[in-house]
């Protein structure tokens, strides 16, 4: 009896250390570095409309991948009111080319045009990110940033030719329209968090 109750203790404190968020949640701020060595807080975007927050790295397959698609994003939405802001949570001792100074020259190499933060402070277990990538979808809501879309960008990972749904692009349109996006969850798609 006495061991399962520590088993159901143990359990209990594994679930609250990596709770997911859920939709109409509100999203935790945060203060990371970026790859410009500047501090970047979800506060510093209170006057816009929302944030694509992307759980990215380096070294994955998908989200090498989708880091184009990523890009595109920014670009089309960041105007509208959405703009991305990237984080990578992997421990670069896992994989070194997720190190600090490989972020900085993935970002310059590729152009991006949003923010690259180095999640040392486990982030991605307050929100419940389990892949690379893992998109959060944060409206603003009277100055606070609710959850209106967890998951995948689209459907279809490996080939961006192939995109039939375009999860990510249809919940920011339904958001900027007045309406809640018709799909709020999907299956992130990608490879798994290799944490500090």
């Amino acid at each position: 009896m006495k061991r399962l109750v520590l088993l159901a203790i143990f359990a209990f404190v594994v679930m609250m250390g990596h709770a997911q968020l859920s939709i109409g949640d509100v999203a935790p701020d945060f203060k990371l570095k970026s790859t410009d060595n500047k501090s970047v807080s979800l506060k510093q975007y209170s006057a816009e409309k929302g944030v694509i927050l992307v759980f990215t790295c380096n070294h994955c397959p998908y989200a090498k991948l989708y880091e184009d698609r990523i890009i595109a994003l920014d670009k089309e939405y960041k105007t509208k009111g959405f703009p991305v802001i990237a984080i990578n949570p992997n421990n670069p001792e896992e994989f070194e080319e997720d190190s600090f100074e490989n972020m900085i020259k993935r970002a310059k190499d590729k152009g991006f045009t949003f923010p690259y933060l180095v999640d040392d402070q486990g982030l991605y277990a307050k929100y419940g990110a389990t892949k690379t990538p893992h998109i959060y979808l944060l409206k603003n809501d009277a100055g606070k940033f609710k959850v209106s879309y967890i998951g995948a960008i689209d459907d279809s990972p490996r080939d961006a030719s192939r995109v039939k749904e375009k999860y990510l692009a249809q919940a920011i349109d339904a958001e900027l329209s007045g309406k809640e996006p018709k799909v709020k969850e999907t299956k992130a798609i990608g490879c798994s968090i290799k944490a500090y």
